[in-house]
């Protein structure tokens, strides 16, 4: 029974990934490397991965600093009810539930250019819909989830009395956060982090809603992937879709290695 079960899962993990990847990569040399290496340094290319990296740069230090913040919120503040504790965790866990795409469009709803905070925002001369903003606000929403996931279960794991000695002992919030509580949930912020920039360069149908998907302006990787689909330029999108693959690939390699360094210490 137990070869049944290794067998199935090397026969799913065949046909899922290891034949997608090798069709991916085949079909993006299929022009020899220098169509690969065309289809990459086109001028759209080179800005829709700016673009991206704009993104997930921004994305991963407010994802962390607000997720951290969150998580030591919901753990650790005592002064809120147990009511309210239980909405912001339903409100945190709204990502999960719902489609990137509703998520975008709520987005559009509420900061388009023809709402009324589109249009006062506008009149400041920040545009949020169809701009880098909206963008950013459509993949922290997807992705606000993971770093307070993430280090939820380690503050809930190392409890309060490392803490509650350090503020007996004279220490401040600020020292005491650094000093005490930052060394134990160092690695699941770490966690948080690098499925952040995962999630940060996958993500499509939110950003597509909010991005318009302008060329030389708001088209991301993914989004170009999808326009060159579209246009059934297939070398050009498996070029490109291999990019990220290997990113993602390098990313999961860098969570292993992170699990093995929290092992060691």
């Amino acid at each position: 029974m137990r070869r049944v079960g290794i067998t199935i899962t090397y026969l799913v993990f065949l046909v899922f990934l290891i034949i997608p990847l090798g069709k991916v990569f085949t079909s993006a040399v299929s022009l020899g490397t220098a169509g690969f290496w065309n289809a990459l340094t086109r001028p759209e290319a080179l800005h829709a991965f700016l673009v991206s990296a704009i993104i997930v740069a921004i994305v991963t230090v407010l994802n962390t600093l607000f997720g951290v913040l969150l998580a030591l919120l919901l753990v650790r503040e005592t002064a809120i009810s147990r009511r309210l504790r239980h909405l912001l965790n339903s409100i945190v866990d709204l990502p999960f539930a719902v489609s990137p795409i509703i998520g975008g469009l709520m987005i559009l709803l509420l900061l388009g250019p023809h709402t009324a905070l589109g249009t006062f925002f506008e009149a400041q001369g920040v545009k949020i819909v169809f701009a880098l903003p909206g963008m950013v606000l459509a993949t922290l929403f997807v992705t606000f989830p993971l770093m307070v996931r993430e280090v939820m279960p380690v503050l809930q794991e190392v409890g309060t009395q490392q803490e509650e000695a350090a503020y007996t002992l004279g220490a401040n919030g600020w020292r005491t956060f650094w000093r005490v509580t930052w060394p134990s949930i160092r690695w699941g912020v770490l966690y948080g982090v690098v499925l952040t920039i995962a999630r940060s360069i996958g993500e499509f149908g939110a950003v597509l809603v909010v991005s318009g998907n302008i060329i030389n302006k708001t088209q991301t990787a993914t989004t170009l992937v999808y326009q060159q689909v579209e246009n059934f330029n297939y070398v050009a999108a498996n070029s490109i879709a291999l990019v990220l693959a290997a990113l993602s690939i390098v990313i999961l390699l860098l969570l292993e290695w992170a699990k093995k360094r929290k092992e060691v210490f």
